[in-house]
């Protein structure tokens, strides 16, 4: 799947079908459903999925938790705007 598909696909009922527990994380966030994405953001064990999840915490406004996530993704703590962090997260994923 490519970018451009994953991002025409928020206009949908449901994610794709065959995508990663992060990207499905990040589909639900882009639909403004921010506990489906968290849950998504959770069933994920690795750095992808921890990576969203600190993303989620940003948007909570919770950056003390986001900071844990982004140690534990091995990323810096991002600063861009949170739909410029989606659009980075979303490209390296797919």
């Amino acid at each position: 799947m490519t970018y451009d598909e994953f991002k025409a696909s928020v206009a949908a009922n449901s994610p794709p079908t065959g995508i990663s527990d992060p990207l499905q994380a990040l589909w639900h966030a882009a639909n403004n459903n921010w506990d489906a994405a968290h849950e998504q953001a959770q069933a994920s064990n690795g750095p992808d999925g921890a990576w969203v999840h600190a993303h989620l915490h940003r948007i909570e406004g919770d950056l003390s938790n986001a900071g844990y996530w982004y140690r534990r993704a091995g990323k810096a703590v991002s600063t861009a705007p949170l739909p410029q962090e989606w659009d980075e997260i979303a490209r390296a994923l797919l």
